[in-house]
């Protein structure tokens, strides 16, 4: 969705459109689900409701654009989240089932972000606020910016977060290669 889209969708939810609230939840619930779910949601489609539901009952309240909107909406999941895992221990997420659908679904598109299924077992490697950090900046499309003002933290400790998360998961993908084997190996190494 571009810009000027989400923002006519904002105005018109914000003015009490509920169709366009609807396409808000359409367009932007798959993206927050993966988020939640990556960051250990016990019930991520309960969570994402709560999310939303929190950002109807005070949409006459927000003021600014669609970005503006993109990054309350993850402020809100990433608090929720965070009530979520004070509640209990949290649980790796599963694999998604395949359910017969022909198409990616939405979610899976957002995870496809992630690189595979994989990457949301190595983000489990993270500490929870540097997976926040990952999460809102591949996961969510936030700016730096964006993203400090959803975990209230200062923009550099964020680009720092970012930066020791990023070298401990490429150190983790570098430490399961496995070497090549075979006749083009050996040929190599000589």
């Amino acid at each position: 969705m571009t810009g000027p889209e989400l923002d006519a969708l904002v105005d018109a939810a914000r003015a009490g459109g509920g169709w366009a609230f609807g396409r808000l939840w359409e367009e932007l619930a798959p993206v927050v689900r993966a988020y939640v779910r990556a960051r250990g949601a016990r019930d991520p489609d309960d969570t994402t409701s709560e999310v939303f539901l929190a950002a109807f009952t005070r949409i006459d309240r927000f003021t600014g654009d669609g970005r503006a909107f993109r990054s309350w909406l993850f402020t809100i999941a990433h608090h929720r989240s965070v009530d979520d895992l004070r509640r209990g221990p949290r649980e790796v997420p599963a694999d998604v089932v395949d359910d017969g659908r022909r198409a990616a679904s939405a979610e899976d598109d957002a995870l496809a972000r992630l690189g595979s299924r994989d990457a949301i077992r190595l983000l489990e490697l993270l500490t929870d606020e540097q997976r926040s950090v990952v999460l809102l900046r591949v996961v969510g499309e936030l700016s730096l910016e964006e993203t400090a003002a959803v975990v209230g933290r200062p923009v550099g400790a964020v680009k720092s977060l970012q930066h020791r998360a990023l070298a401990r998961l490429r150190r983790e993908i570098s430490a399961r290669a496995v070497p090549p084997t075979g006749p083009d190996a050996i040929a190599r190494s000589r």
